[in-house]
């Protein structure tokens, strides 16, 4: 083991906290490096330049100029489960980024690549990556299609290649699905991937009063939702990995929930994962078999007094999967579900205090929201951090048993565009 992992390892392990990455997804596009303190605090230890261009304020997803959660993603900061690259994506232009994790954390850009799709109108919109350390191969999902998935063969040291091959999260019939993450099953044998709409609020537009248009007219000439799962189950597109790390044809399934926005696997249940819905307001339950079938159960919801579509759509869960916390992208809080083997129940809900944007962004449901987007939870599950893109803040909350979360520490971030937590 390279001499600045240790350290780096040790770190984190003996009660002097860690290190929590964050990209700015600003035009000139950085990573926010912050080292962990034992007590949960944040303290900016360097932002490193990643060589590629972020969409800004600017959303592509929606148009607007400036609004939060650009992209309708996750994970576009992620480790190697070695910890010894960074990844991060460049929703922008169009490219991924690797980084070495060098002696007390920090970075040094080893390579910046293309993924190989165009660039269509103000941004791109790489935005999601999950990485096969057997295959040494990095999946790069894009919110807009039809090449949605691109894939890149990661070297010893780092170097990014990117590959020809190239895969759709379509249909004949939905020329325009937005998928939102990319993950791997823990045997790396497939990718399962979250959708959240068949058609983007970019196509659909608005209404006069600036609320968006959530019903279009289908094929059919019948009025149907844009969610992607509903009514038609097809909203999780599952790959099988092949032998060299390329993808099999996409098998679309049902998600369960009117959009399966994201997919977190338990840590000691390899065949089982947590689904959280944009457009459903809950959780559920999910297994996958060796033949890459899916099974989705019940959906549990969040209190929706105060409107739908509230959008939940992060999830972290506890290293002893016994609580999962569920971002609320409209409602600007988190709340917490305990996990009790194949049983969900709310435990806390909202878990912290709302936390107030400036009031120029609202969510589906029409609440002036702060756009609480990626979250993150500590090795020990001590920890949880949150960005509020809208307050310009990263939020972290010590954990309570009951769910509950007790803010620790909060930073100023850029307004509107940072998105991806990764760290150790």
């Amino acid at each position: 083991m390279p001499k600045e992992m240790g350290m780096s390892r040790e770190m984190s392990m003996n009660g002097r906290g860690g290190h929590l990455y964050m990209q700015t997804n600003e035009v000139k596009n950085a990573i926010i490096h912050y080292h962990r303190s034992a007590n949960g605090t944040l303290t900016e230890v360097e932002r490193v330049a990643t060589g590629g261009a972020g969409s800004g304020t600017f959303k592509p997803i929606s148009g607007q100029e400036s609004a939060p959660n650009s992209f309708e993603g996750a994970a576009s900061v992620i480790l190697s489960p070695d910890r010894k690259f960074l990844f991060a994506t460049n929703g922008g232009n169009n490219s991924v980024s690797s980084f070495a994790i060098g002696e007390q954390g920090r970075l040094k850009l080893i390579d910046t690549k293309p993924t190989g799709n165009a660039i269509e109108g103000k941004s791109g919109t790489a935005k999601s990556l999950a990485y096969s350390p057997s295959k040494d191969m990095l999946y790069v999902v894009h919110s807009f299609g039809p090449d949605h998935v691109r894939i890149m063969s990661v070297s010893s040291d780092g170097k990014l290649t990117p590959r020809a091959e190239k895969y759709t999260c379509n249909t004949p019939d939905k020329p325009h699905r937005v998928p939102t993450m990319g993950v791997l099953s823990p045997d790396e044998k497939f990718l399962l991937v979250g959708t959240t709409f068949d058609v983007p609020i970019a196509i659909s537009g608005t209404y006069p009063d600036g609320s968006p248009i959530l019903w279009v007219t289908g094929p059919n000439g019948e009025t149907r939702s844009v969610a992607s799962n509903a009514p038609d189950p097809d909203g999780i597109v599952i790959h099988r990995v092949n032998a060299d790390g390329t993808l099999g044809e996409g098998s679309f399934q049902d998600g369960g929930g009117g959009s399966p926005f994201y997919i977190a696997f338990l840590h000691n249940r390899p065949d089982t994962f947590i689904i959280g819905f944009a457009v459903g307001d809950g959780v559920a339950l999910g297994r996958i078999d060796e033949d890459g079938r899916i099974g989705v159960g019940k959906v549990v919801p969040i209190d929706t007094r105060r409107g739908k579509i509230a959008e939940l759509c992060w999830a972290s869960v506890s290293p002893d999967d016994r609580l999962l916390f569920a971002t609320v992208f409209g409602y600007s809080h988190i709340t917490t579900f305990h996990i009790d083997g194949l049983e969900l129940k709310v435990a806390k809900d909202p878990a912290c205090q709302i936390v107030e944007g400036d009031g120029t962004f609202r969510g589906l449901c029409g609440d002036v929201s702060s756009g609480p987007s990626d979250n993150w939870v500590s090795p020990d599950g001590a920890f949880l951090y949150q960005i509020y893109g809208n307050a310009s803040k990263l939020v972290g909350y010590a954990t309570k048993p009951d769910g509950s979360l007790e803010e620790v520490t909060s930073v100023a971030i850029p307004y509107n565009s940072p998105e991806g937590l990764a760290g150790f």
